[in-house]
């Protein structure tokens, strides 16, 4: 190149001048010592799969299309609108008339440590209702930003009565935390009632519903929630990446009257309540870049659920629920949650076949079938399978695609005599 370029300054005088400049510019591109990799010059490859697990979810077409739409400025007024109407697709998925409702930049542990990181000081005791891996996630963001964390424990699969709950209004929380659709163990837990202990208790009442949302009835403004918050890629059949969350006037008085910012500048609901227009002022400052793209998949995957309507949600899933147990029972299979009534619809857990290697099933399947199910998580792992059949997979057809992969695993993965 560099006889090239000689050759070139020779010839053609201007060229000449320029040869001290092009001598550098070849030295500067000599000094480039690690050379563009080969894995990304290959053109993007990505398999299709039916998404059987507890989520990330397959996606709609009508969602895909909107994700790829062009790109506005995260502060164009055309982005505030589309934001709004996220916010009112909120109030509808959640039964709520919360102004502070926003969706977070991240998935549903961004609205998760938001939560905590927002109504909770150090020193400040925490409860948490532990009976599977969200409860334990939440009790170390707890611990981590130096809360007083007290747990209320059980095993996989069990859940907590409004007695149980009751009688730990000795450690004084200001926050309990519980997950609606616990989807390591396959539990939906009940919620009636315990807004109302916590309000006796002067302590604000957590729930998550990542796993649930769209799939079981809740209600936050009736059932007394004081922070929700979901996911976007389960039953909402967005992409990974958002994450709703709402605070009602008891939360917003806990968390804007604080002695100390939150320990997260990014999840500072001070600036995040501004950001989406929540805080009453007429300028919303730059805080953050959201995710423009993910904002336009999440606010067409509301527009989804608000044309089907939420009680049609619900019956459909309870009801390819239902068939989907008929047919891991006449495949000889164990649910792991006895009580039907206790069973999340979007994900269903089976008792790993006894003999049978529950990891080798799981490959053999994505291997014949193209399809994900998946194991336990956190403290249910080596206890159960899980499949979810969530939003866009909620239908009976998939189901049987579910089954009959399955029956294949059975009949060809090796059983231990034992």
């Amino acid at each position: 190149q560099f006889v090239l370029l000689a050759a070139v300054a020779r010839d053609c005088p201007l060229a000449a001048r320029s040869a001290p400049l092009l001598q550098r510019l070849e030295r500067s591109m000599s000094s480039v010592t690690i050379p563009p990799p080969a894995c990304i010059l290959r053109p993007l490859e990505v398999p299709y799969r039916y998404l059987f697990g507890p989520g990330p979810s397959n996606v709609p077409p009508r969602v895909l299309a909107s994700g790829s739409r062009p790109i506005i400025g995260h502060l164009h007024p055309e982005m505030y609108e589309i934001m709004n109407d996220i916010k009112k697709g909120i109030h509808y998925a959640f039964q709520t008339e919360n102004n502070m409702t926003i969706a977070m930049s991240g998935s549903g542990h961004a609205a998760m440590e938001c939560a905590v990181f927002n109504t909770v000081e150090p020193g400040e005791s925490v409860l948490i209702a532990i009976n599977g891996i969200w409860g334990e996630r939440v009790a170390e963001i707890a611990e981590r930003m130096g809360a007083n964390v007290h747990k209320l424990v059980k095993a996989p699969g069990g859940h907590f009565t409004n007695i149980e709950i009751e009688k730990v209004g000795k450690h004084k929380p200001v926050l309990f935390f519980l997950a609606h659709g616990e989807s390591s163990a396959g539990l939906c837990q009940p919620v009636d009632g315990i807004g109302d202990i916590c309000r006796k208790h002067n302590c604000l009442f957590l729930v998550d519903t990542v796993a649930s949302l769209g799939a079981a009835p809740i209600f936050m403004d009736k059932q007394n929630i004081d922070i929700l918050y979901t996911g976007s890629q389960k039953a909402l059949n967005a992409p990974p990446g958002t994450a709703p969350i709402s605070f009602n006037d008891r939360a917003c008085h806990k968390m804007f009257n604080r002695k100390t910012k939150p320990v997260s500048y990014l999840f500072d609901m001070t600036h995040l309540s501004n950001y989406w227009g929540c805080d009453g002022k007429a300028v919303r400052a730059y805080h953050h870049t959201g995710p423009v793209s993910g904002f336009f998949a999440l606010r067409e995957s509301l527009a989804i659920l608000a044309e089907k309507g939420l009680e049609e949600s619900w019956r459909k899933h309870k009801e390819v629920a239902a068939y989907l147990y008929r047919g891991l029972e006449d495949l000889g299979l164990e649910l792991f949650i006895p009580d039907k009534d206790l069973r999340l619809p979007s994900v269903t857990t089976i008792s790993i076949p006894e003999g049978y290697d529950w990891r080798e099933m799981l490959v053999y399947i994505m291997k014949h079938h193209q399809m994900e199910m998946t194991g336990g998580l956190g403290p249910s792992i080596g206890m159960v399978m899980r499949i979810g059949l969530m939003g866009y997979n909620c239908e009976k057809t998939n189901a049987d695609k579910a089954l009959h992969a399955l029956a294949d695993a059975l009949k060809n993965c090796k059983k231990s005599k034992a």
